[in-house]
């Protein structure tokens, strides 16, 4: 249903500035370049408000089928969202297919899914998206059903295609519903273990991916272009003093991220809304910066990722001029922001320093030893210490050696211990 022809496709681009707001023309050329279209020209505007027929008026509408016929263009991108009515007659009469925002967005994250859960994800935006627009092609409503010996209420083409969606959407929820149990359970395992989990937020491109590559080493695919990352990926951090942090990288937001992709994405964006701190990865060089912070920070809002710590950072200060590496700190001498670059790797270790300053172990390493007697002691050190060896002799006896939270130490005051290093 959502193939895409291999070559790369010629687009116009149309982007209307209005009184009420608008959205940015060079971050609709980065979108169709991730989308893999050769943008070939563009058609700009202001109006007060868009038509309600064609979006356009009608000057501006001859100008953009001129172009389309001069170019030889496939498609047609709109920078903003578009009613299904809208696009229907800009196809109509154009003649070729037109694409708005919402709909260039869900492309490309059809493109960049690579698991089963991504996958899953996308193909229900875009259904969810579809569903709206399933009156475009169809010119037949007649029955599929009548004459002699086939009499009944029969059903029309579109009603078939609106069943059929239907179904497909519930068995994909369905299917979603599952991975978010999975997930829960992993979440709910790292916090039995106190690991506390640390994402990176942030606008898309802003080099989240190539900061999670140096923090971890992982080896993610990371690129300089529009939503290079769109499976979470998950990365367990060791820091100084024992302590240990779950590192994920999430999907990067965008202005007017489509409702379809936030409702899709739900489980995917929970790693934000339920970690204990959030790393907003910002492009320092940006012309757009604080737009750019803001729409984030609307975009958290609206997953209710907002009431979670966040530290700042300013990433990308290799293409600023006389910008050391360097952390900011607040009246009480609390880190609020990190200056650094991940490409060159310039203060990377300030923002190691900060994590550590946050997550300072508070943990211990015990030998632990258990008589046949003690087993729910043994049961409930499995429940909240870190389990690093065990061995059971044959009269039930048993030597752990664990990493424990000091405030835990309390199930080891009948307990025989040796503390090690």
């Amino acid at each position: 249903m959502f193939d895409r022809p291999d070559s790369g496709e010629r687009a116009v681009l149309v982007h209307l500035t209005f009184h009420t707001g608008q959205e940015d023309l060079a971050e609709l050329k980065e979108l169709a370049k991730s989308a893999g279209t050769d943008p070939v020209y563009v058609v700009t505007g202001s109006r007060k408000r868009p038509d309600a027929k064609y979006f356009m008026g009608t000057g501006k509408l001859d100008e953009l089928k001129l172009a389309v016929q001069d170019y030889a263009a496939d498609v047609v991108l709109v920078n903003h969202p578009l009613s299904p009515s809208q696009e229907r007659n800009l196809e109509g009469y154009l003649g070729v297919r037109v694409v708005d925002r919402n709909g260039l967005i869900l492309d490309i994250f059809a493109q960049r899914a690579q698991s089963f859960e991504g996958k899953l994800q996308v193909e229900l935006a875009q259904l969810k998206h579809l569903s709206t627009r399933l009156v475009r092609g169809w010119t037949h409503l007649e029955r599929q059903k009548g004459g002699i010996g086939l009499r009944g209420p029969g059903e029309t083409q579109l009603e078939t295609d609106r069943r059929l969606l239907a179904g497909r959407i519930k068995q994909i929820q369905q299917r979603l519903d599952k991975v978010d149990k999975q997930r829960h359970q992993g979440r709910s395992q790292r916090k039995k273990a106190e690991i506390p989990t640390v994402s990176l937020v942030g606008y898309t491109n802003a080099g989240k991916s190539t900061l999670f590559n140096q923090l971890t080493g992982a080896g993610i695919y990371a690129a300089d272009q529009l939503f290079a990352t769109l499976d979470p990926t998950l990365r367990s951090v060791q820091l100084a003093n024992n302590s240990e942090i779950v590192l994920a990288d999430t999907v990067g937001f965008i202005r007017h991220l489509p409702h379809e992709l936030v409702a899709a994405f739900k489980s995917t964006l929970q790693e934000a809304s339920e970690a204990e701190l959030l790393l907003h990865v910002i492009d320092a060089h940006s012309d757009d910066r604080d737009t750019i912070i803001a729409q984030v920070n609307l975009v958290l809002t609206e997953i209710q990722a907002d009431t979670v710590k966040q530290i700042e950072v300013f990433n990308k200060i290799d293409l600023l001029d006389g910008i050391l590496p360097h952390i900011d700190r607040d009246d009480a001498g609390n880190p609020v922001r990190v200056w650094l670059s991940a490409e060159t790797g310039a203060g990377m270790e300030l923002l190691v320093q900060v994590l550590v300053e946050l997550f300072a172990s508070t943990k211990v390493t015990r030998r632990c030893f258990l008589t046949p007697q003690q087993g729910g002691i043994r049961a409930k050190l499995f429940t909240c210490a870190k389990i690093i060896a065990e061995d059971i002799d044959e009269l039930g006896a048993s030597e752990l050696v664990v990493q424990i939270d000091v405030k835990h130490l309390g199930l080891l005051k009948e307990v025989k211990t040796e503390e090690l290093p």
